[in-house]
């Protein structure tokens, strides 16, 4: 009876430590829920027009073309997209709160399941009164561990989160519910996950190696002997669900790539000799998990020769080495169990499969599941050996708790750090640009953050010092496009353009912009075409749907323009600014200051107001344009933008005072608004003048 009691204690005060470890993830990533979309985001989730209606989720199982606005990037991963779908739907828009508070929930429920999978695995295997406490620490060593940070910042890799998740999922049921296995409802997850990422199917070999050295209690040198053939095949056997399952889903998975989608990579041998040397990188980044960055400038190695090359493939074999070696005792095979976790957890993206990125951050958080386990197993057999020690000597027992503590807090900071560092586009690029100098993409996309907040000079540099490293890269050429219009000169501008559509003439966005350029100077006919060509190439990106719309209209153009409106809407029904095209009349001219009316009385939104405002601005019409501002401003009381614009009406009326009011409404909303800044400036240099 007091034995009972004594367990059901335990499992209290068990279950209530576990609350408070996920009560204290969620608060040290409490400064990341706000964080903005980034990098891939922009094409899979901000520009795709599939994702943002529910009604587009039987499309995502058909083909890859819905995964992403860009060609080249689409690839099979359709749950990816129902996920995606559902935080636009319960965010009601590209509300990156609701995106990061999904994938934290999984996070969550990862971290409880591997809770109860680990703890199951020692109290079966190798029991001991503290495998609770030592269960929780790698649980709380994972759930706060920094590197996490670097996938969970990162909307569109919940592609590796959620198959993570998966994988653990299938995992934790087949452990802890043995009951059910005959019935295969572990395979479940692992379906799922083979939807989200292919390196779910990397449950089936993780599978097999838990049932061969754990319920077969095989070591692995046992594989060479014959007198094990019978617990081999055995391993296999009740394996082989999982082998098929994952087997016939990844061949279905590689046919529903597109022949579009390009990895990028360089050749696969020197893509191989590299990944030893990141597999040692990984490896050292679980203990010391310093200088992250989102884009590394890491390239593969191109001899065989090269010291890393040889490093890396000695750090190999000795992992190997100790997982064989740890297999052999059955305190031990813990620990062999996580490194093999970790080995073969890395194989999708760490083999011969040449990838675009030698090395990537957020690749680690399918591996450190098992190679935390592997890590705090190691260290629960020195305190075992050591209990008498420890529970004799006070002295000891702090140590330990101090630096247990030293771990976990010293990672809880990283995440804090690194989540600062994901809060804007200018802070996480300038991260990478420090830390990954010689990354051409990484520069480029710092300049771009500055020239989206009007650091045009500043944007022009970093442009060209990437050029050093990307002379031939599309969307580089595009940006300087940009930059040189944005500083008035035009000719230089159409160059960049033009060269972009050169080196990229299979991706839609070198399209998209040139129309964009064209359609800006009124070369309408032009602009049409390369319009044109860019949906062509991507029915997903839906900035050039908004575009076409316009050529069409200024085109007068009806017929296509209503077509392109129906199509639209069919796919996104709730799209404002297409809704605004509804109503104009096939055949019928509207010049461009009807037209805005017309969409602003039909679809009242602050976006059809505020452009409204800016084709009165334009047209010398500035009353009006306040006007505008002000119906945009009653929609939505905290627009910046709208102030800005009643501030540059009132500097073109000379009402400087009521400017430099609207001005600093608008900076109290965007403190880091440049244009809004530098009207305000003018009209104190203007007052000065008096």
């Amino acid at each position: 009876m007091k034995e009972k009691k004594e367990k059901k204690t335990d499992k209290i005060i068990a279950s209530a430590l576990l609350i408070f470890i996920l009560i204290l993830v969620t608060l040290v990533y409490s400064n990341h829920f706000n964080n903005p979309f980034q990098f891939d985001d922009s094409h899979t989730i901000e520009n795709n027009i599939y994702i943002k209606s529910l009604k587009n989720i039987p499309l995502f199982f058909k083909d890859a073309s819905t995964t992403s606005s860009l060609p080249s990037n689409q690839t099979y991963r359709p749950m990816v997209s129902v996920t995606l779908a559902l935080d636009y739907a319960l965010g009601k828009g590209l509300n990156p709160f609701y995106f990061h508070l999904s994938m934290f929930f999984w996070y969550l429920l990862q971290l409880v399941l591997m809770f109860f999978m680990f703890i199951k695995i020692l109290n079966t295997f190798s029991p001991h009164k503290w495998n609770k406490y030592i269960v929780l620490f790698t649980v709380a060593w994972y759930g706060f561990h920094t590197v996490n940070a670097e996938t969970l910042n990162y909307v569109i890799s919940r592609s590796d989160s959620l198959s993570t998740f998966c994988v653990v999922a299938s995992m934790f049921l087949y452990i802890t519910l043995p009951k059910m296995r005959k019935w295969l409802l572990y395979l479940i997850p692992a379906i799922i996950g083979m939807f989200v990422k292919e390196q779910a199917a990397m449950f089936a070999p993780i599978l097999f190696v838990y049932i061969y050295i754990f319920e077969n209690k095989m070591s692995l040198f046992d594989i060479f002997k014959k007198a094990h053939l019978n617990k081999l095949g055995n391993s296999i056997w009740r394996s082989i669900p999982a082998f098929i399952v994952c087997g016939a889903l990844g061949i279905l998975v590689i046919k529903m790539q597109p022949e579009s989608f390009t990895p990028g990579g360089v050749s696969p041998f020197h893509y191989f000799i590299t990944q030893p040397w990141v597999y040692l990188r990984y490896f050292i980044s679980f203990f010391l998990p310093l200088n992250l960055s989102a884009d590394t400038d890491w390239k593969a190695f191109q001899n065989i020769f090269d010291e890393r090359v040889i490093v890396g493939f000695g750090f190999i074999i000795l992992l190997i080495y100790v997982a064989f070696k740890t297999s052999k005792e059955q305190q031990l095979k813990p620990i062999s169990f996580g490194i093999l976790w970790y080995l073969l957890a890395l194989l999708p993206t760490s083999s011969i499969i040449p990838l675009s990125e030698v090395t990537n951050d957020h690749r680690m958080f399918f591996p450190f599941v098992g190679l935390a386990f592997g890590v705090v197993s190691a260290l629960r057999l020195v305190i075992i050996k050591n209990e008498k020690r420890l529970i004799s000597k006070n002295h000891l027992k702090i140590i330990v708790i101090i630096l247990s503590l030293s771990i976990l807090g010293a990672n809880a900071y990283g995440v804090r750090q690194r989540n600062k560092i994901w809060h804007s586009a200018e802070s996480l690029w300038y991260d990478v640009s420090i830390k990954s100098p010689t990354n051409g993409r990484g520069l480029m996309n710092y300049g771009l953050s500055q020239m989206r907040i009007g650091n045009y000079e500043v944007a022009l540099d970093y442009f060209n010092k990437a050029f050093v490293y990307l002379p031939y890269y599309a969307y580089l050429q595009i940006n300087l496009g940009v930059v040189k219009n944005a500083m008035g000169n035009k000719t230089e501008a159409e160059a960049h353009y033009r060269k972009g559509i050169e080196l990229g003439s299979t991706y839609n966005e070198t399209y998209y912009f040139y129309a964009e350029f064209l359609f800006n100077q009124g070369r309408i006919s032009e602009a049409l075409v390369n319009a044109e060509q860019s949906l062509k190439l991507s029915h997903a990106h839906l900035p050039t749907r908004h575009l076409l719309l316009n050529i069409y209209l200024k085109n007068n153009q009806g017929d296509k323009l209503n077509k392109l409106v129906q199509e639209t809407l069919q796919i996104y029904p709730d799209d404002s600014f297409t809704k605004s095209f509804q109503n104009f009349k096939p055949g019928q001219t509207y010049n461009e200051i009807e037209a805005a009316e017309i969409r602003a009385k039909e679809n009242k939104t602050p976006e059809n107001y505020l452009n409204l405002s800016l084709i009165y601005y334009n047209n010398q019409l500035y009353e009006k344009c306040i006007d505008a501002c002000n119906e945009a401003i009653a929609l939505r009381p905290d627009y910046p933008e709208a102030y800005n614009n009643i501030c540059s009406a009132y500097n073109s009326l000379g009402q400087w005072d009521k400017a430099i009011e609207a001005c600093k409404k608008g900076l109290e909303l965007k403190p880091d608004y440049t244009l809004c800044r530098n009207n305000l400036n003018y009209a104190y240099s203007q007052i000065n003048k008096k």
